[in-house]
């Protein structure tokens, strides 16, 4: 019917000019009779308002608009606009549209709404109340849309969703290009999705790639945890994002939290990749893992880091901080194991060692370490060729060497150094203090005598199978030997340089980590000391990390 309707307005152009020209010109109050359209005019064809349809026209005396009731159809270039009544302004080239207003751009912008406001010269579309706006795969609700046609774009500023086939977004204020079906968001902003929620200051989505780019303080929320973060994208398809500026990732309980300057993250897989500064915490089993570089898996609870990586153990009462080139945490049921790779070092208030490699676990609070070992605790210092720290709540509880066992104490005289070698040995600590040492199997000492009021008797050598030392307060209790001994004193006007020294001997204090922060150092032995131990005498399967 409209096409009839239309053609025949456009073969009756002439008739209907000559009765418009005499409608517009009556001075008393019209009375109403169907209208068409205008004869268009050439010149301005491009930018005029055309009313192409309407059932009856009128003008009121005092009344700038032309009055249009019953199926009021507009078109102005490229784009139709359809309404139940409408005011025509012809001196602004705009009208008002009332009840059942539509707008329809080619085959892919349909607006739908209650109230437009056409300006024709800026192509600038206002429309109110219970508005739908939709492209191929998008719809936009409002209650104030004001869309501009030359720009494609429509925003509105009193509140707003927009709902495509993945997610479902609201906001206070927002707008959305069709042509790049790109849409921004602010003030309250909401996006919800079947398996999460966004809540942001301001976000930017695109309705084709389905990609959110945060643009100010957000909250992803999930059944699998949370994250908070300033700026970063969003993938809504894949679950990958990338987020910036110290963002924090939490598990669902609170109790794992990731941070780094920059986060690759999966929500779907777990999978967590850090650079600039990451830093990992189990609240639960008290660990700390920290990095320039990271890595780490929510699922399989799986941590990895380089670049000035170091661990912190708060589980007992005094922290342990450990570094390493690379350093792996990963769980075995409810404990924790830390592995360490190259260049390792740790502090703890009552014991401090180095190493190649090490692995710590909580299960049993071992320190498991290997390749050039050595352990100081208090003026004491431990090396062999495999060193496990057994650990208690409060202190180191004994330590085991392995192999090949070399134990030096510092007497604080100079150049004299109580000594103690063997294949196996265990020293055994009581507050942080060594009381026993036990060797095992070639068992050679080197011990100073001393008497009551401090003076130095002379050195003592002993070789035995098996030595068992007692020691309180840094001095020799007791000394037993079996099965079978040999002993020697020699007094110290008499020791010649070599006798001073077992086989091995190397005093490597200044390699020991002085706090916590010296833990960055290199194990780098001076001259001299890289080549002092004997080769390894005592062969037994490799224990491996």
């Amino acid at each position: 019917m409209r096409k009839l309707l239309l053609h025949f307005i456009r073969e009756s152009t002439l008739i209907v000019s000559v009765l418009f020209v005499l409608f517009s010109t009556l001075k008393a109050e019209p009375k109403p009779v169907p209208v068409a359209q205008q004869p268009p005019v050439q010149e301005q064809a491009a930018r005029v308002v055309e009313l192409r349809q309407a059932d009856l026209w009128s003008k009121r005396e005092g009344f700038d608009a032309e009055v249009l009731t019953g199926n009021v159809v507009f078109y102005h270039e490229g784009a139709y606009m359809y309404c139940d009544s409408a005011y025509l302004y012809q001196q602004n080239n705009s009208f008002e549209a009332f009840s059942n207003v539509s707008m329809e751009q080619g085959d892919t912008i349909f607006v739908y709404g209650d109230y437009l406001l056409y300006d024709g010269n800026t192509r600038l579309a206002r429309l109110r109340d219970n508005i739908r706006m939709e492209d191929q795969t998008t719809t936009l609700f409002t209650d104030s849309l004001d869309y501009d046609r030359i720009a494609n774009l429509g925003y509105y500023f009193e509140g707003g969703m927009l709902v495509d086939e993945e997610n479902e977004l609201t906001s206070y204020w927002g707008q959305y290009a069709p042509d790049t079906k790109e849409a921004i968001f602010s003030d309250s902003v909401k996006l919800v999705n079947e398996d999460y929620t966004i809540f942001a200051d301001t976000l930017k989505y695109n309705t084709e790639t389905k990609i959110a780019d945060i643009l100010g303080p957000s909250r992803i929320v999930s059944d699998s945890g949370y994250i908070y973060t300033d700026r970063g994208w969003y993938n809504t398809l894949t679950e990958e994002s990338r987020l910036f500026d110290r963002s924090q990732v939490y598990s669902n309980d609170g109790m794992k939290v990731l941070i780094g300057d920059t986060i690759f993250y999966n929500r779907l897989s777990g999978d967590g990749e850090v650079f600039g500064n990451m830093y990992l915490e189990d609240k639960e089993r008290k660990t700390i893992l920290r990095g320039n570089y990271g890595y780490y898996n929510e699922q399989t609870e799986y941590g990895l880091a380089t670049d000035s990586a170091f661990v912190v153990d708060y589980s007992q009462l005094d922290s342990l901080f450990l570094h390493g080139d690379t350093l792996i945490m990963s769980t075995d049921s409810i404990f924790r194991n830390v592995k360490a790779f190259h260049n390792v070092r740790f502090w703890r208030s009552d014991i401090q060692g180095v190493s190649d490699s090490l692995h710590y676990s909580s299960r049993d609070s071992m320190i498991y370490m290997l390749g050039n070992p050595v352990v100081w605790n208090e003026s004491n210092q431990i090396l062999g060729y495999q060193i496990n720290v057994y650990l208690n709540d409060s202190t180191v509880d004994k330590a085991h060497i392995i192999d090949y066992a070399l134990a030096i104490q510092d007497r604080g005289v100079k150049d004299q150094y109580n000594q103690l070698s063997g294949r196996e040995m265990t020293a055994f600590f009581n507050n942080g203090e060594l009381y026993n040492v036990l060797v095992e199997g070639n068992a050679m000492s080197l011990y100073y005598l001393v008497e009551d009021d401090g003076t130095v008797i002379g050195l003592n050598k002993t070789e035995s199978p098996y030595l068992s030392m007692d020691i309180e307060e840094d001095k020799l209790q007791k000394l037993k030997l079996w099965p079978a001994t040999t002993a020697v004193t020699t007094p110290l006007p008499q020791l010649l340089p070599e006798q001073k020294r077992l086989e091995g001997f190397v005093w490597l204090d200044y390699l020991r980590p002085l706090n916590s922060f010296d833990i960055f150092r290199r194990n780098i032995r001076e001259i001299g000391d890289v080549d002092e131990q004997p080769q390894r005498r005592f062969e037994r399967e490799d224990v491996t990390l």
